[in-house]
């Protein structure tokens, strides 16, 4: 789904990228590496949940590279509402 998402603009990549889609509210959900650094973690995690914006644990970011076409991710931010919607409705 995020390759969809990459395709279509909907998405932002890496910690930097996701960190300013959050400052300026533009996120409807944030994806982290499920082996992200704990710095990473706590500095978009932390964000994100003061901004309300959910967060998910996704594969190894090797993992998340692969799947967007890119080398390792750490984390991906997805600003297309509906897209949000199934990722959050795939992880319960």
């Amino acid at each position: 789904m995020l390759g969809l998402g990459l395709r279509a603009g909907n998405v932002v990549i890496g910690v930097a990228g996701v960190r300013a889609g959050l400052q300026r509210g533009k996120l409807a959900c944030v994806v982290l590496a499920s082996d992200a650094g704990a710095r990473t973690m706590e500095k978009v995690a932390r964000l994100a949940d003061a901004r309300h914006i959910p967060v998910l644990r996704g594969p190894a970011a090797a993992e998340l590279g692969v799947a967007l076409g890119r080398p390792p991710v750490q984390a991906v931010g997805v600003a297309d509402r509906a897209l949000a919607r199934g990722l959050l409705s795939v992880e319960e």
